[in-house]
């Protein structure tokens, strides 16, 4: 099945669709294509037709100026911003999880890098002016439930993170209108946190004076409350929190899984490496399936958010090798060598392996 605005990828579901990058993509740039760019909705009820001189953004709760603002006058009146950032879904890579858990069984290709085009979220929120005691505000879209018991989709952020200067309302990607599946005509950007909290199709900021308790952030998306994000399988889930930020992940883009490569003849390996926001500091590849590292080369610095590339040359024997690669951000957090396991198979960093020969 063709989707408007995409070439062909991975079809996890149609209803809600999700759509996965083919991992071949993320070797053709540092920025993912547009109509390569993966999809994911938790709701089925898809905004079919929407008018973009008729659409509003509404600013509104514990403020004390409410906002409705056109989609021109977002772009007329407010100064734009860019920023260039990875959206990777929480489920990026659960296919690989052992034991399986429920979910998505998306491979690598749940996440995307892109330049964002917009207007702050703390543009706004000065201008519509939280009152006292505001704490959260609350993001839904014009996505919706087909059964009235599903919950809308709805996130929030506190109020000094939505008013940070980064996060920010997107009508652009890449230079291009949004496309449709990503978001058209407006979507939130929250750089360095994982997808859920980058509402498609927003039209509806809600300044609040106490937390927020919707579903999408007191019941799912959640992790386990210590620093490894992990339980033992079959374990009780225990105490949880709110997923937020990504966390450090590396891979090779090439060469590709069961390549053949000369022996004994120089070949390049490269990849992507990216963070939360901290920034990469280096990746180190192996080629003897973790026994020793070596440093690769990373290339242009499109920002802390940012994909991040690295290349390198290798010569081998003959033989079937693995080869590794393991990233390191500015703050010496890396990747661990065993993968970790919790039961929504969230936050997956393990070091992968490429398996290749040499001939």
């Amino acid at each position: 099945m063709r989707y408007p605005g995409k070439r062909a990828l991975i079809e996890q579901t149609v209803r809600p669709p999700q759509l996965e990058t083919p991992f071949s993509v993320y070797d053709e740039g540092v920025l993912t294509p547009n109509d390569a760019f993966f999809v994911r909705y938790h709701l089925a009820g898809v905004p079919l037709s929407i008018d973009p001189e008729a659409f509003r953004l509404e600013v509104r709760g514990h403020v004390e100026t409410p906002l409705s603002l056109s989609l021109e006058e977002l772009k007329r009146d407010f100064e734009p911003i860019e920023i260039v950032a990875v959206n990777q879904c929480s489920g990026n890579s659960r296919g690989f999880v052992e034991p399986r858990v429920g979910g998505g069984q998306f491979g690598h290709g749940a996440m995307g890098n892109a330049r964002w085009r917009g207007v702050a979220l703390k543009t706004l929120l000065q201008k519509a002016g939280p009152k006292p005691g505001a704490q959260f505000v609350a993001f839904n879209g014009l996505d919706s439930p087909v059964a009235p018991e599903t919950p809308d989709f709805m996130k929030a952020l506190d109020l000094g993170h939505a008013g940070d200067g980064e996060v920010m309302l997107a009508y652009a990607m890449n230079g291009e209108d949004l496309p449709w599946l990503n978001g058209f005509p407006l979507r939130l950007v929250v750089p360095g946190c994982y997808g859920t909290y980058w509402v498609k199709h927003l039209n509806d900021i809600e300044v609040l004076d106490s937390d927020f308790s919707g579903f999408w952030m007191s019941s799912a998306y959640r992790i386990p409350d210590n620093d490894c994000v992990c339980v033992t399988p079959g374990a009780p889930k225990g105490a949880t929190r709110p997923i937020k930020r990504l966390n450090v992940r590396s891979f090779m883009t090439r060469p590709a899984e069961d390549a053949k490569v000369a022996a004994y003849v120089a070949f390049e390996v490269r990849g992507i490496a990216f963070d939360g926001g901290h920034g990469i500091e280096a990746v180190l590849l192996s080629a003897d399936d973790g026994a020793s590292w070596a440093a690769a080369r990373l290339s242009e610095d499109l920002g802390r958010y940012s994909f991040r590339e690295w290349r390198t040359e290798l010569s081998l024997r003959p033989g079937v090798h693995h080869l590794k690669s393991r990233a390191v951000n500015r703050v010496g957090q890396s990747q661990p060598l065993a993968p970790l396991w919790n039961h929504a198979g969230y936050m997956r960093n393990v070091v992968e392996t490429v398996r290749i020969e040499a001939v």
